[in-house]
């Protein structure tokens, strides 16, 4: 029996103002991971570096990353895993929600999955195929009740996305 291919998926760590090191739920992961996605708002390069100890990383700018980090990443990549079209965004910008930005930055483009971020809201929703997810914050939760990561789990053709939920960062 094969084993999934694991994408642990963050989002808006804000780091380090928000946090000086991940929480623990989010470190075991990272030792699991076949990759690692972030969708934005990353604030620091040291958390690339560190992040890729763990397992090669994705990842798009968000509207508070540096220079640097929209040098290398761009606000919007697109990645071909196991067979599976995932569009990443950080989602930013005006009009309609969060989600809406989401899909319409990719409206042109065939995806199985669109991974998300900014609004610090886990979100997971299927629309029209293609599957919308927003890990939330596992540094910054704001109003929402926990801090939490996403992994994303991919077998035998099957893309399965869940939320990591914990109290403390």
């Amino acid at each position: 029996m094969s084993r999934p291919y694991r994408i642990t998926v963050l989002s808006d760590t804000h780091m380090p103002k928000k946090a000086k090191v991940l929480p623990d739920p989010l470190l075991e992961d990272l030792q699991h991971s076949d990759l690692i996605v972030h969708a934005g708002d990353w604030s620091n390069w040291e958390l690339y570096e560190q992040l890729s100890q763990y397992a090669p990383v994705e990842g798009v700018a968000g509207n508070v990353d540096d220079e640097g980090i929209v040098e290398r990443f761009g606000y919007k990549r697109l990645v071909e895993i196991e067979g599976k079209r995932i569009g990443i965004v950080h989602g930013h910008g005006q009009g309609g929600t969060t989600p809406s930005r989401a899909t319409k930055a990719f409206a042109d483009t065939e995806v199985d999955c669109i991974i998300f971020g900014h609004s610090h809201i886990p979100f997971k929703e299927v629309v029209q195929g293609v599957l919308l997810f927003n890990p939330g914050s596992a540094t910054d939760k704001r109003r929402q009740p926990r801090y939490s990561h996403g992994r994303i789990e991919i077998l035998d053709g099957n893309l399965e996305a869940h939320h990591v939920f914990y109290d403390r960062k």
